[in-house]
C-alpha cells in the first residue's frame, strides 16, 4: 500500500504501541504532524523542546515503555540535546524524531539546517538521518529495538522534509525481536576460571 512518509512513520509508532509522544511543531516536520492528527496517538504540546526530551524521558522512567519527542530542524532539534545526554547517562529508552531539511539543501546551510546526528553522536546508541524513504519504516522499527535492547537509550531518527512528502510502499511489521543468548555453564566455568587466575580481577 502506498504512502507519505509521513504516514509511514505514524504508522510505525503505532506499531510500536506508542500511545503519547511530546513534541513541539515546526516547518521541517510539519508533514509528520497533519499525518498525527489523523491517529489515535496522543500529542503532548510542550512550551520547548527540551521538555519534550525531558517528558520523554520520564514517561519511559514511568512506565517502562520506550519514550517519543518530536522536534523541527535547527534550533527545534539542538533544544533536544540535554534531554537526549540525560537518558543517554541514566539509560533510558527514548526515540527522538527531527525534522530536517529537503535532502537536496543538506550541506547548503539551508535555513535552519543543523547536522543534529553529528550533534547528538556521544549522546546517543544511535542516530539516523534517513534520505531514502523506501528505507524510513525499517529505520523507525530498528530504533525502536535499538532503544530498548541491551543497554537502553536514546536513539535519534532525523528525517528531511521531502522523505516525510514522498510515496513509498508500505508494508506492514516489525523487526524480529532481539534474542539475548544465557551463558552456557561451559561460558560461565571459563569466566570464573578466567577471574580466579586474575592478578587484578577487578
Amino acid at each position: 500500500m502506498q504512502m507519505t512518509g509521513a504516514e509511514v512513520m505514524v504508522r510505525c509508532l503505532a506499531e510500536e504501541g506508542v500511545s503519547t509522544v511530546f513534541g513541539y511543531p515546526g516547518g521541517a516536520i510539519l508533514p509528520f504532524y497533519d499525518a498525527l492528527r489523523e491517529s489515535d496517538i496522543q500529542h503532548v504540546l510542550v512550551a520547548h523542546e527540551q521538555g519534550a526530551a525531558h517528558a520523554a524521558d520520564g514517561f519511559a522512567r514511568a512506565s517502562g515503555k520506550v519514550g517519543v519527542c518530536i522536534a523541527t530542524s535547527g534550533p527545534g532539534a539542538t533544544n533536544l540535546v540535554t534531554g537526549l545526554a540525560t537518558a543517554f547517562l541514566d539509560s533510558i529508552p527514548v526515540v527522538a524524531i527531527t525534522g530536517q531539511v529537503p535532502t537536496v539543501m543538506i550541506g547548503r546551510d539551508a535555513f535552519q539546517e543543523v547536522d543534529i546526528t553529528g550533534i547528538a553522536m556521544p549522546i546517543t546508541k544511535h542516530n539516523f538521518l534517513v534520505k531514502d524513504p523506501a528505507s524510513l519504516a525499517q529505520t523507525l522499527r530498528l530504533a525502536f529495538q535499538m532503544a530498548k535492547t541491551g543497554r537502553p537509550g536514546p536513539v535519534l531518527v532525523d528525517v528531511p522534509r521531502d522523505v516525510q512528502t514522498a510515496l513509498v510502499d508500505y508494508v506492514e511489521g516489525a523487526l524480529p525481536p532481539v534474542v539475548e543468548d544465557e551463558p552456557t555453564s561451559d561460558e560461565i566455568a571459563a569466566v570464573i576460571e578466567a577471574i580466579s587466575k586474575a592478578e587484578r580481577p577487578v
